[in-house]
């Protein structure tokens, strides 16, 4: 099969093709797995954590994507969850032990062995994928290929960020950062909390109009104020300077959660330096929002279907997936990015 694979940790904007296309075996379902055929694969920040070596695959080479959808095409042994010709997505969550206290807790997300697609197990960007079957979610035909794939990712992390900011409906809400995650979360607010006003801060001219166009109620840059102090900011930005804007811009009692795998190593200018009587007085919370369960991924699709969420997607063809990873990095981003895979 083909398949994009990553050799070594570089630094993408000095080497702005860290994949190599080539062919290699393809894979066969295990016990309990299906062999996927993928259609597409969503392009996710996380990508960028994994080819700079902030969150690094497990092993080299490697193939990475974890915003699959595709078809079953074969299902190893006591597979039977699915059957062939069947639609399906795969997110992060690859696998967890089933038995710690996290996965008993409905908190799989935390397993000490949790294992993500894409970094610790193969991911979608290839021809094929064999992935566990408990682990693979239907797709509802609301989507296509292409939209489906970044709510498999981009929004069910959103969701899970949104549950856990714990917001009442009217209780204004912030978001930072407006790429696949945050145009899916501020979508889904508008849906929940109809009288909850939405604030957007984003760098990019070109993403507040998107927000303004998808329905927030006020856009400014990542420094500015808000018209009102906030319940709760979700932050879905690489850098640490929108972490301090954010606790600023919260009320008494807010919760800032931050949502990214990791954040990228900031020049000194750049460095978080909180001020306690600005930033953290008040009993502000901050939470980091860790991986996804399968959970997260099945409540999301069932209820961007029930909406309708359609994700703004770009589509790009399989071999244009280094260019797809520069555009990210430079934060060329409308919605969310998708690999077509032939």
């Amino acid at each position: 099969m083909k398949a994009a694979v990553l050799e070594r940790i570089t630094n993408i904007r000095d080497h702005p093709r860290p994949l190599s296309f080539m062919e290699i075996p393809e894979p066969e379902p295990g016990e309990g797995q299906i062999l996927v055929k993928v259609s597409v694969c969503g392009v996710c920040h996380t990508e960028l954590d994994e080819i700079e070596g902030r969150t690094p695959p497990s092993s080299f080479p490697f193939i990475l994507g974890h915003q699959i959808v595709g078809i079953v095409e074969k299902r190893g042994a006591r597979a039977t969850k699915f059957s062939e010709g069947r639609r399906v997505g795969i997110g992060w969550i690859g696998s967890a032990c089933g038995t710690c206290q996290y996965c008993r807790g409905g908190m799989e997300n935390l397993c000490p062995d949790f294992k993500a697609t894409g970094r610790d197990l193969p991911g979608g960007y290839a021809q094929y994928v064999a992935v566990l079957e408990d682990f693979a979610f239907p797709v509802p035909d609301t989507f296509s290929d292409a939209q489906a794939a970044p709510l498999l990712c981009a929004g069910a992390i959103g969701w899970r960020s949104l549950r856990l900011a714990g917001l009442s409906d009217g209780e204004p809400l912030g978001l930072t950062g407006f790429g696949a995650s945050a145009h899916l979360v501020l979508q889904l607010a508008r849906f929940l909390y109809p009288h909850s006003k939405i604030s957007v801060f984003a760098r990019s001219e070109h993403e507040r109009r998107f927000a303004l166009a998808l329905g927030a109620g006020w856009v400014g840059d990542t420094s500015e104020k808000s018209p009102e102090k906030l319940a709760a900011v979700i932050d879905t930005t690489p850098a640490w300077k929108p972490v301090a804007c954010a606790l600023e811009n919260l009320a008494p009692g807010g919760r800032l959660l931050i949502n990214a795998i990791r954040k990228e190593e900031a020049d000194k200018d750049q460095l978080l330096k909180l001020d306690y009587p600005l930033h953290l007085w008040q009993e502000k919370e901050i939470k980091s929002v860790a991986n996804v369960a399968r959970r997260d991924i099945a409540e999301f699709l069932d209820l961007a279907a029930k909406i309708p969420i359609l994700p703004d997607v770009e589509e790009y063809a399989f071999f244009d997936a280094n260019r797809a990873l520069a555009e990210l990095k430079a934060g060329q981003i409308r919605g969310a990015k998708v690999l077509k895979i032939e």
